[in-house]
Formats: structure tokens, C-alpha cells, sequence
């Protein structure tokens, strides 16, 4: 029996992702995308077209995509009562990966998106008459501060504390899951995603990723302090790692996880990459984009400069150079086999992805870029 799926956050980075997997999948699509956002079937067939997707495919988009207009952040997602009902009544699973990814902003803010936003799309999960399966699109920075050690998946506390509210109000979201599973006796499905990157190159008409929006924290500090000095000490580690993985990669190892039966509870993925990144290889890329050298020093100096100064209001970006830990996925690697290992990610990926295609890198070309194995690798 088919199974009608809705998807919410269906024109962000990872959204237009999964909206080609899920129709793959299921035939048709039901996306519920923010009221007064703009016309979203035009945004999503503009992304097709734009990655060299088939004519065909994006010519039929109008009949298999249903979108309805919601706010998240109101109860019934802002619907009338019989709406809402009949929304949920025809649903047999719902993607949640709506929500603000934003390191800077406050926690009011971001809880109103991300936590108001999934304990609303929670209600519509309980009202369906067909009890449709849950797939929470999380993040595996709800492990917080902590920068040693491995994190794994069925670990969710707030021991460590956070590095910004952005990870607090996702962990705050995976915790209403928790116990809306409990509470009705429901399973549901927790994706977590490290940082998503691709080597498409930019466009305006593109939903930008993570490491473009720290490109232009420093290419905005750099230009407001206006000094002249190109150099710039964050706190951060030589020998740290960050896990980056292609968002296509992740949205299809994701997809898959979800056509696994579920345990009756929450089942829990972390969809990271097999390798890790060195810290220096994005500080590398950093300064290719941004006219700056970076220096890495274990704490922030005494004497900052104007430029470090204005780049201490951006701690949560600047926190993950500090990074260390493992993400644990020995689940999803025994559950998928070679097929979750990913393409490697290195300089000229990352590269590939922040520039567009006529850019020239500054200085040299790079050598080649050591790819950090990471503890289960060594």
C-alpha cells in the first residue's frame, strides 16, 4: 500500500535533497512549507533545473508536489481545526527538517523555529488516524560542548552544556520526541547530520550551506574593522577535526535508515562521514576565501584587535575550530554496509562549493589534503 509522505522544510539545503529521494520513493510528495514564503513549487523546480535534473523530472514536479502553506511555530501549524485533521488524516509518515541552523541567534528565536516548530509538527504526527512514522531531522551537535571523546547515538544530555543556543534548541526538539514517543506509545526515526557541505557551486538562487555563512561572518568583521591587519588569533586546536559530509550523500543514507521497520521506540543515527576533517584544512580554506591569515592559539589573547574583537560576538562559529571528538555511527555503518562510507571530502571539495566556478583560488596551488582518520580508522 503506498504510503503519502509529508516533508516539512522542503526548499532548505537538505530539504531539496530529500524532496527527489522521497518522490523517488513514494510517487508523490506533500510539503509544508512557511505561509508568505514565496511561491516554494517554483523554488524547488528552479533547484532542479539549476543541478541538471532531467527536463522530464522538473516538468512534472506541479503533479506529484501538494504544497501547503503553515506555520510551524503556531499550533495546528496554524491551520483551521478541520485542515489540520484532514492534513494529518492523510499521512502515513512525516519528515520534520524545517528549521533555523542559525549559530549566532538567540535562544527565544530559536526555540520559537526549532522547538515550537517540532513540538507542532508532533501534534500533527499524534492527530493522524493512520499514526504515521516520524523522521526528525536533528543534528549530532545536540552532544554540545563536549570537544573530547566519541559522542554516541543514544546519548542525549545536557551535561556539557552548549556551544550556542542553535545546539540547545535542537537538543531541547530530540527531548520532545523522546517523550511524545513515550507518551504515545509511538516509534520515531532521529536523523542526525554533522555539518552538510557540496561542491555545487554557489548561486543566488540556492540555499547557501554552514561554512558559506562563516565565510561571510569574517568577510563582513574583516570589512567592519577596517584596520588593515589580515591576521587574526582564534582560539582553536592544530590537531582538531570536524566531521563534514555531502548533503547528498547524507540525505540518501537517510532515506534508507527510514525504509528500515522501526523498534517501537526512538531509533537514532548519527549520518556523518567515515572520515574526519582537520581543523586546519578548513582555517586552509578560510583564508582562501577572506583576506586573512589564521593563527590557532589555545586561548583568546589579551590584547585583541579590532577584528578579533568583533569576531568574540560570533562564538558560535568559532567554537568548532576548537573541536575534537567522534561521532559514533557503528549503528548505520552495520546497517548499510560500504554504502555508508562516503566520497572523500577535502580542500578542492570544499573549494568546489564556496566559489563560484570562475574563481581563482589565491596564492599557490594546495598539495594534496591529509584526510584525519578518525579513532575507529587508526
Amino acid at each position: 500500500m503506498a504510503v503519502h509522505v509529508a516533508l516539512t522544510g522542503a526548499t532548505g539545503f537538505l530539504g531539496l535533497r530529500l524532496v527527489r529521494l522521497l518522490l523517488d520513493a513514494h510517487g508523490t510528495l506533500t510539503v509544508l512549507v512557511h505561509a508568505g514564503s514565496g511561491d516554494a513549487l517554483r523554488r524547488i523546480t528552479r533547484f532542479f533545473e539549476l543541478t541538471g535534473a532531467p527536463e522530464a523530472f522538473t516538468a512534472r514536479l506541479p503533479d506529484r508536489l501538494r504544497v501547503v502553506e503553515t506555520d510551524l511555530e503556531q499550533p495546528r501549524l496554524g491551520l483551521s481545526a478541520r485542515a489540520f485533521q484532514e492534513l494529518a488524516d492523510g499521512l502515513g509518515a512525516i519528515w520534520h527538517s524545517a528549521g533555523s541552523i542559525n549559530l549566532e541567534g538567540d535562544l527565544p528565536e530559536l526555540r520559537r523555529t526549532n522547538v515550537e516548530g517540532t513540538r507542532h509538527v508532533l501534534e500533527l504526527a499524534a492527530a493522524g488516524r493512520a499514526r504515521p512514522l516520524l523522521h526528525h531531522v536533528s543534528t549530532a551537535f545536540v552532544a554540545g560542548a563536549r570537544r573530547e571523546g566519541v559522542a554516541y547515538e543514544d546519548e542525549l544530555d545536557d551535561a556539557h552544556g552548549f556551544e550556542n543556543a542553535y545546539e540547545r534548541s535542537k537538543y531541547e526538539a530530540e527531548t520532545l520526541v523522546h517523550a511524545w514517543s513515550r507518551e504515545h506509545r509511538r516509534p520515531a526515526v532521529v536523523l542526525r547530520p554533522s555539518i552538510l557541505v557540496t561542491d555545487v557551486p554557489p548561486h543566488p538562487e540556492l540555499p547557501s550551506h554552514p561554512l558559506q555563512v562563516i565565510e561571510r561572518i569574517l568577510r563582513d568583521a574583516h570589512r567592519t574593522a577596517g584596520s588593515g591587519d589580515h591576521r587574526v588569533r582564534l582560539v582553536g586546536r592544530p590537531a582538531g577535526r570536524l566531521n563534514l559530509v555531502q548533503v547528498d550523500h547524507a540525505a540518501r543514507v537517510m532515506v534508507r535508515l527510514a525504509g528500515r521497520t522501526p523498534s517501537g521506540g526512538v531509533d537514532t543515527y548519527h549520518v556523518v562521514h567515515d572520515r574526519d576533517t582537520p581543523v586546519p584544512v578548513v582555517v586552509t580554506l578560510l583564508e582562501r576565501l577572506v583576506p586573512l591569515s589564521i593563527d590557532l592559539v589555545a586561548a583568546k589573547p589579551d590584547d585583541p584587535s579590532a577584528l578579533e574583537s568583533l569576531l568574540d560576538f560570533y562564538p558560535g562559529m568559532t567554537a568548532y575550530l576548537a573541536h575534537g571528538r567522534r561521532c559514533d555511527d557503528t549503528r548505520v555503518r552495520t546497517l548499510l554496509g560500504p554504502s555508508a562510507v562516503s566520497p572523500r571530502v577535502d580542500l578542492d571539495y570544499l573549494w568546489s562549493g564556496l566559489v563560484p566556478g570562475d574563481r581563482v583560488p589565491a596564492g599557490p596551488p594546495a598539495a594534496p589534503t591529509p584526510v584525519l582518520p578518525s579513532a575507529r580508522h587508526a
